[in-house]
């Protein structure tokens, strides 16, 4: 995934042409994904199964979902396909996925507009 240090575009670049990723007119900063929370509450998926269920919140302390600072979308992993569920402001920092294998969701990811790229390993 890459952001913009303009205009905070977010991009998933899916085949690598060799070419980098511009935006604004400018090369696109390539995002890591973090995995430690320095506050230990507000960023790490937090990831629970029920039955076919995976339900992923976003910390242990409910996080901001103002347009000013938000988890702009939850994703998940299975190693053969990605998931994602874009979030709107005002609403819960949450996500429900239904599939026939959870065992096959490998991490967790989350992106939020002011800290960056957040992931869980399972």
């Amino acid at each position: 995934m890459y952001k913009c240090s303009h205009c905070g575009n977010v991009v998933m670049k899916l085949v690598d042409a060799g070419v980098p990723v511009v935006c604004c007119g400018e090369p696109m900063e390539e995002l890591v994904a973090n995995t430690e929370d320095a506050s230990l509450e507000k960023h790490v998926p937090a990831v629970s199964w029920e039955g076919n269920e995976i339900q992923v919140k976003i910390g242990e302390v409910e996080h901001p979902m103002t347009p000013e600072h938000m988890i702009n979308f939850i994703m998940i992993d299975k190693g053969c396909a990605l998931f994602i569920k874009p979030l709107d402001p005002g609403k819960p920092a949450e996500a429900k996925y239904t599939t026939s294998n959870p065992e096959s969701v490998k991490t967790v990811y989350e992106y939020c507009n002011l800290h960056g790229l957040w992931k869980k390993e399972l």
